[in-house]
């Protein structure tokens, strides 16, 4: 059996699918405890029946359709009219921009792709040095992960049992924390005696005009739940019905031809999400059979007495896991063995989701191997070393908001207490 364990590392490093990994171990581990590995079955046919699992494909369809369309050239745009007036007024649209994009794609690396062809130029053109331009375009990638309906809060929830629509509310305020510090950065680095635009009434009416029928999506999600009117499953069925009509009968961005290629894209992604899911279910189930988690926590509590110390070593394990996975990756692995241990500490689990998110965030622009430091430098034809000074600046903000998050937990509980 060690045999076999050390041959699905190797496997693992030869670059084979993450979820054959972890199935395989977790097969191994079960037989070798003399456990019907029938378990495994068992716990995809369970997350099958998870009533909050059936948001994620629907909000993935959703976002694959907006990153498709013409949605992120329409929103660059009337956020230019509504905010170009500002001092730093581009670079504060890009952040914007961005954070909602990501909110509802979910994925940072796409945020990249469909924005920053636009953004880029359109920075150096307003005269924002290269540094700074290929800095905001790389960390705001992943800026609306804390946003409603963010696909790993989703996903965070339903690995941890926690209500969703309390981890929507959770991350509003650390995003706009988080969202504010860089806007602030931005406003400070705008260009000496930059050229405002003339915006007239006229325009605005325009941008409002073209974007219409995308504005309402937010109070869709937001006030669809807080009204009362649906559950988390439901805003996802109406959210992606609704995009779909407008994207592909009222703009008319997809065609009914290329309609089928992005529902099977988005079910790509979900399928790999489900899969990774199941296979990690059942890993933790032999590691809590096998009390690991209690062992874990016995042996950390140990060396480790306060809770405030615990979240500073959380937050260090975290940014290197989120540098080295994919976000989904890194919350299916890593949240199932973490929750019984903060859990020990008196951590709050919605208060826990928000710093995992934020560290996962954060991770992506962390270097030495940080997922959108290799995107844009592929995107922009940059080298990653470039890339990395780039974003250092962004990345102390980055981290600031994460000590906020961390050790002031009313930033995360204060609108859950209100109104969850």
């Amino acid at each position: 059996m060690t045999l076999l364990r050390y041959f699905t590392f190797l496997l693992a490093l030869l670059g084979t699918p993450l979820f054959i990994v972890i199935s395989a171990l977790a097969l191994i581990s079960f037989y070798s405890a003399d456990i019907d590995v029938s378990v495994v079955i068992i716990e995809m046919s369970r997350l099958s029946d998870t009533p909050l699992l059936l948001s994620l494909p629907l909000f993935i369809f959703a976002g694959t359709l907006l990153s498709e369309s013409g949605t992120p050239q329409r929103m660059l745009k009337l956020s230019r009219l509504l905010l170009g007036w500002m001092p730093g007024g581009l670079a504060v649209v890009s952040l914007v921009v961005c954070a909602v994009f990501t909110a509802f794609t979910g994925a940072s690396g796409v945020t990249i792709f469909a924005l920053g062809g636009l953004l880029f130029p359109a920075l150096v053109k307003d005269r924002y040095s290269e540094k700074f331009s290929l800095g905001l375009i790389t960390s705001s990638g992943s800026l609306g992960l804390l946003f409603p309906p963010s696909l790993p809060l989703i996903l965070y929830g339903v690995i941890s049992e926690t209500r969703i629509d309390q981890l929507f509310l959770a991350g509003i305020l650390p995003g706009l924390v988080m969202l504010g510090l860089l806007v602030a950065y931005s406003m400070k680095k705008s260009p000496e005696k930059r050229q405002k635009e003339k915006v007239t009434w006229p325009d605005i009416v325009t941008g409002l005009r073209e974007a219409f029928w995308e504005l309402p999506l937010p109070f869709i999600v937001l006030g669809g739940i807080y009204g009362g009117i649906f559950v988390a499953g439901e805003a996802a069925a109406v959210t992606a019905f609704y995009v779909l009509i407008v994207e592909v009968f009222i703009y008319r961005d997809i065609s009914l031809s290329q309609l089928p290629s992005v529902m099977v894209r988005s079910m790509m992604l979900f399928g790999g999400i489900i899969v990774i899911l199941a296979a990690s279910m059942a890993s933790t189930n032999f590691l809590v059979d096998m009390e690991v988690p209690s062992r874990l926590f016995e042996f950390i509590r140990h060396f480790v007495s306060s809770k405030y110390t615990f979240l500073l070593l959380l937050n260090i394990f975290l940014l290197l896991v989120g540098s080295m996975l994919d976000i989904f990756s890194a919350l299916v692995l890593v949240v199932p063995l973490i929750v019984p241990i903060a859990e020990g500490y008196g951590v709050n689990l919605i208060h826990l989701g928000i710093i995992f998110l934020t560290n996962l965030q954060i991770g992506y622009c962390t270097p030495p191997v940080g997922l959108n430091l290799f995107l844009a430098s592929y995107r922009f034809e940059k080298p990653v070393v470039e890339l990395y000074v780039a974003t250092f600046p962004f990345l102390l903000l980055l981290m600031g908001t994460l000590l906020l998050v961390t050790y002031f937990p009313f930033l995360s509980l204060f609108l859950v207490n209100i109104l969850g």
